[in-house]
C-alpha cells in the first residue's frame, strides 16, 4: 500500500510542478488563457505557481504531509470555485479540482498509517 501512496504522490507532485506550475512560471498561453477565462489578473501567475510549489513539497515531505494535503485542498477548492464562477465545462474543468483532491487524500492514505487510523475503510471487529 505504501509504494502505491508514494507513486501515486509523486504523480501528483509531478502534474502540480511540471503541468501546472511551470507554465505559469513561463508565462505560457496556457496559464494566461486559464487565467483570462475565469477573470483574474495575470499579475497572479507567479503567486498561485508558488503556492502550487510550496503544497507539492509539502505534500512530498513525510512529516509535513497532512498539511501539504489540507493547503492543497483549500488551493483546489479555490480553483473549483472560480471554474464554477464562469460556468466552464462541468466534467473537464470545473470537476478537475475534485478528481485532483481525491487522488491526493488516497496517497495519503496509503502512504500513512495515521490517516487510515483516522478514516479506516472498516471498522476494528467488522464482518470480514
Amino acid at each position: 500500500m505504501k509504494i502505491a501512496g508514494w507513486i501515486l504522490s509523486g504523480l501528483i507532485a509531478l502534474f502540480l510542478l511540471g503541468a501546472s506550475a511551470a507554465p505559469k512560471f513561463l508565462g505560457m498561453a496556457a496559464a494566461t488563457d486559464a487565467m483570462d477565462v475565469v477573470g483574474w489578473p495575470v499579475k497572479y501567475l507567479v503567486l498561485i505557481g508558488c503556492i502550487e510549489v510550496a503544497c507539492a513539497v509539502l505534500f512530498l515531505v513525510p512529516r509535513t504531509a497532512l498539511l501539504g494535503a489540507v493547503l492543497m485542498t483549500g488551493l483546489l477548492g479555490g480553483s473549483l470555485a472560480a471554474n464554477l464562477r464562469v460556468d466552464n465545462p462541468l466534467w473537464s474543468h470545473t470537476l478537475f479540482s475534485i478528481y485532483l483532491g481525491v487522488a491526493v487524500w488516497v496517497a495519503l492514505w496509503l502512504r500513512q498509517e495515521r490517516v487510515r487510523a483516522v478514516f479506516p475503510l472498516m471498522r476494528e471487529g467488522a464482518a470480514r
